[in-house]
């Protein structure tokens, strides 16, 4: 192996990262400098810096990127209306913030090399990788993954009890989760077959499952400013607060629960469990806001500019060019996209529940059924028989040749 003196691990104390830091010293006999990304994993933080050093690590950085996370990162993809595969991107459009910060101290501190704990099967290494790439290409990657002897988690914990490394998951508890501020992920164990239903009530941490929420449905009002939403229920609130306050509304009303296989990036299908209260809640209202302010030439392109935000932001593809200009669209779209959302959450379910907005495409007296002035209904006919003419022709030509019209 060649050799390093500093290395800037990419740091959550979790199974993979607590055994990295000792077979980082075993193996290349470096220095291990932490660095652990807050963007809103909560407890998941609380006794990490003492974690890290008794495993080995010389200091371990604490990064707070909440309100650059979510303004930098989840209001974009929000506004674009990006889904993957019908669920919305979480620990996705979380790997190059922290790549990127990761960059920072790496450089700041001189080390040779940047080392991630993602697995050799998953989406995550290409998103770290591609990221650190981009903002610096002379940069080593180590990718224990991909190196080591260990074969599972199993192995894993395994190599944690031989080092006296504690870990908060047993091999019954063994789910591969990822929490941020938007979202928590579940892989692994039972999840792994597609033919066993989820128990939620083991599972489930931001929220509880449709048949335990209320009996009673709960409103909610979101405030939007040009694709940004600044207000809940009538109160000004910044990003952060916003997702959580959204979080556990939808969290008690059992919304955002997405069970899905789904196409990974390195070629094979998984199956994942994902909650996203807060987040379902946003998209909801942004697309219901968008029906009365966006024409429909650019709502359709949009949903097609969606799509590739989605597959550029899943595949890690952040830091690039189209990403940045598929950005700059969507902010032109959402110039007019302000406005009031209510929605109404009952068991799982989000319905409309009202939508108003200064820049509102809708006409009430054109698309009433009652009398009005402003439609001539007569003129249809004429737009009909236009945009019929080709049928119309083919048919007739058809018929001319003796040929059997068939579609």
């Amino acid at each position: 192996m060649k050799k390093y003196n500093k290395v800037v691990l990419a740091y959550s104390g979790g199974l993979d990262t607590s055994i990295i830091i000792p077979w980082l010293k075993e193996n290349y006999g470096c220095e291990v400098i932490a660095v652990a990304a807050d963007v809103g994993q909560d407890s998941e933080l609380e006794g990490l810096e003492e974690k890290a050093i008794k495993t080995g690590a010389s200091k371990l950085y604490i990064e707070d990127l909440k309100k650059e996370f979510v303004e930098e990162y989840i209001w974009p993809t929000l506004k674009a209306g990006a889904k993957y595969e019908g669920y919305l991107l979480g620990t996705s459009f979380a790997r190059p913030l922290i790549a990127k910060r990761i960059v920072e101290i790496a450089l700041a501190e001189g080390a040779d090399a940047i080392c991630h704990g993602c697995t050799g099967k998953g989406n995550d290494q290409v998103r770290f990788e591609l990221s650190i790439k981009a903002l610096a290409p002379d940069m080593d990657i180590i990718a224990p993954w991909r190196i080591w002897d260990l074969k599972s988690r199993d192995d894993e914990i395994d190599y944690a009890e031989a080092h006296n490394i504690p870990l908060k998951i047993s091999r019954e508890t063994n789910y591969s989760k990822d929490m941020n501020l938007w979202h928590l992920s579940h892989e692994g164990l039972d999840l792994e077959d597609p033919a066993n239903e989820p128990d939620y009530e083991k599972i489930l941490e931001l929220g509880v499952s449709p048949e335990s929420a209320p009996d009673k449905a709960e409103y909610v009002t979101i405030t939007f400013e040009k694709g940004i939403p600044t207000k809940l229920n009538g109160e000004a609130l910044d990003g952060v607060t916003m997702i959580r306050k959204l979080n556990e509304i939808g969290g008690r009303n059992g919304i955002g629960i997405f069970d899905v296989v789904e196409n990974r990036l390195v070629g094979m299908k998984s199956r994942g469990v994902y909650e996203t209260p807060g987040g379902t809640i946003l998209y909801h209202a942004h697309e219901v806001l968008e029906t009365i302010c966006l024409d429909k030439e650019t709502s359709h392109f949009k949903a097609i500019v969606a799509q590739k935000m989605a597959d550029l932001v899943y595949n890690g593809q952040w830091f690039t060019k189209l990403r940045k200009s598929i950005d700059a669209f969507v902010d032109e779209t959402q110039a007019t996209v302000t406005g009031d959302v209510k929605l109404k959450l009952y068991k799982g379910n989000i319905m409309n529940a009202g939508v108003k907005s200064p820049y509102t495409l809708y006409d009430e007296v054109t698309a009433s059924f009652g009398e009005d002035e402003d439609y001539n209904q007569k003129d249809a006919e004429g737009f009909i028989n236009l945009f019929g003419l080709p049928l119309q022709v083919k048919a007739k030509l058809d018929k001319k040749a003796g040929r059997k019209c068939e579609f």
